[in-house]
């Protein structure tokens, strides 16, 4: 028979499926009154869940002999219990200080980023976590407290997806600390206090002890509640935005996954969709709104989080993309850039800093490079350029292609009128040919601008020579005297793709 707590798990856990039939649930426990009580409930109902479990515990090495009895203890437990134990210490003192962040943040980071090494090697198919309804409430109004937008405002998550593509659950989400303490003491099962949780120069331990008892007993009796349902009512909203987001984002931007870079239309970022009031006015607030969260998605994209990005760099953005010129562009937190190229804006990866060669050293630009290439009688002739962090493949094939085969004549060259030298190099200055269907020679300069190659990117760009002469650039046609026509018997191919 189980407990009514017990009840009550079971069934939200059975509600919201966050937990199902096999799964193989690694359960963090800390040590603390929430992990062990966490632990003792699913160990009760895994019969009823069709479910596995197994211990995990990160110990943070920040309280000395402390943390020592917690990892002893957690794993006591674990042998008690006949349940499997998986551990990790790392010294998030020393982490914090090389990396700059607070202790807090390291802690955190570090803790998350071991449950995603349990799920990505498949120790654990989900990983639950003992935070709750007071946990929900102290996070929603500290982030109240320090200013936040609806995001912010949906507080804890109950599901979250990990890096490797698992799950983060959290059963609690809706029970009370104290009911926790209760279902130990009746199980009779201890548990260890944290000292850092009653250190009231923490925001987080004065809004526990402090703030959060005096709002529930003197102003609102229901106040843990009230700021649980405020972040249902967030995660739901953000739901619908979040939807819409992707949406105009698959819609008008373009990805290119190996570069890591995202380019959007300056109009379709500012006006992403056609948005208009009862009255048939637009609504410029919620497209502005809309304009923001894309902003946000995009950076997410590009950095793999949203670490660091104010409201101060989303609207730096937006007045890039409203009030600059083509060559302009901002720094932003994560090694991101972005840049205004004509009436595009592009995300990408700021480019490391050149390494500065000493005085003995031959100085040498860092995009130039030069590969002789040798084309065989079969197959392709490969060359690495390790300075574009790109492989390009020279392919041979039988001409004319197959009905099947997709490249049209145009991207194709004459092997037979290919001359050596053949190589491949960086753009230079004064380079010129004739592309296929241009009647006269034209400058790679004039066709940069007409295909919008931005400033910074064309030293590096990768132009093929044949006997001395230009026969060929990235994006453009290969020149007309060589391409593949009526009587080509074999063919050259250019493909490209990312080292």
């Amino acid at each position: 028979m189980h407990t009514a707590l017990e009840q009550r798990v079971l069934g939200s856990i059975r509600y919201s499926r966050m937990i199902t039939v096999g799964a193989r649930v690694g359960v963090a426990v800390s040590g603390g009154a929430d992990s062990i009580a966490l632990l003792r409930l699913l160990d009760h109902l895994r019969i009823d869940l069709g479910i596995a479990l197994l211990v995990v515990h990160f110990d943070h090495m920040l309280r000395g002999a402390e943390s020592d009895g917690d990892a002893k203890f957690v794993a006591e437990l674990a042998r008690s219990r006949g349940l499997a134990l998986i551990t990790a210490r790392e010294d998030v003192s020393a982490v914090a200080a090389r990396e700059r962040w607070n202790i807090e943040d390291a802690a955190r980071r570090l803790r998350y980023a071991f449950f995603d090494r349990v799920l990505s090697e498949e120790e654990a198919t989900c990983i639950a976590i003992a935070h709750t309804a007071d946990d929900q409430a102290e996070t929603v109004l500290g982030r109240v407290m320090r200013g936040t937008g609806l995001t912010g405002l949906a507080g804890i998550r109950p599901i979250v997806e990990s890096p490797s593509g698992g799950l983060l659950v959290r059963p609690l989400l809706s029970v009370r600390g104290h009911e926790l303490r209760e279902y130990l003491r009746a199980q009779g099962q201890e548990w260890r206090e944290d000292s850092t949780n009653v250190d009231l120069r923490r925001l987080r331990a004065r809004l526990r002890a402090q703030i959060l008892p005096m709002i529930e007993n003197d102003l609102s009796p229901a106040i843990v509640e009230h700021l649980g349902d405020l972040a249902r009512f967030a995660r739901e909203e953000e739901s619908f935005w979040t939807a819409l987001v992707d949406d105009r984002l698959i819609t008008h931007a373009a990805f290119d996954n190996a570069a890591r870079t995202v380019t959007i239309r300056v109009h379709n970022l500012i006006s992403p969709l056609l948005l208009r009031t009862s009255s048939g006015e637009p609504d410029s607030g919620a497209s502005r709104a809309l304009t923001e969260r894309l902003v946000r998605r995009i950076y997410e994209k590009v950095r793999g989080d949203r670490c660091d990005l104010s409201a101060r760099h989303v609207e730096q953005i937006i007045r890039l993309a409203t009030e600059s010129t083509s060559g302009k562009r901002l720094e932003l937190p994560g090694k991101i850039e972005v840049e205004r190229i004509f009436d595009e804006l592009v995300f990408s990866r700021a480019r490391s800093a050149w390494h500065h060669p000493s005085a003995r050293e031959t100085k040498r630009r860092p995009s130039t490079y030069r590969y002789v290439v040798s084309l065989p009688d079969r197959g392709a002739a490969v060359i690495s350029v390790p300075e574009l962090a790109t492989r390009f493949k020279l392919k041979m094939v039988d001409w004319p292609l197959a009905e099947s085969d997709t490249k049209s004549e145009s991207d194709a060259f004459d092997a037979a009128a290919l001359r050596v030298p053949l190589i491949l190099r960086n753009w230079q200055s004064g380079d010129a040919y004739r592309p296929r269907g241009h009647r006269q020679t034209r400058k790679l300069k004039e066709l940069f601008l007409a295909g919008r190659i931005p400033s910074r990117q064309r030293a590096c760009w990768p132009v093929l020579e044949s006997g001395g002469q230009v026969i060929w650039a990235r994006g453009m046609a290969p020149a007309d005297e060589y391409c593949a026509r009526k009587g080509t018997s074999i063919g050259v191919v250019i493909e490209e793709d990312r080292i």
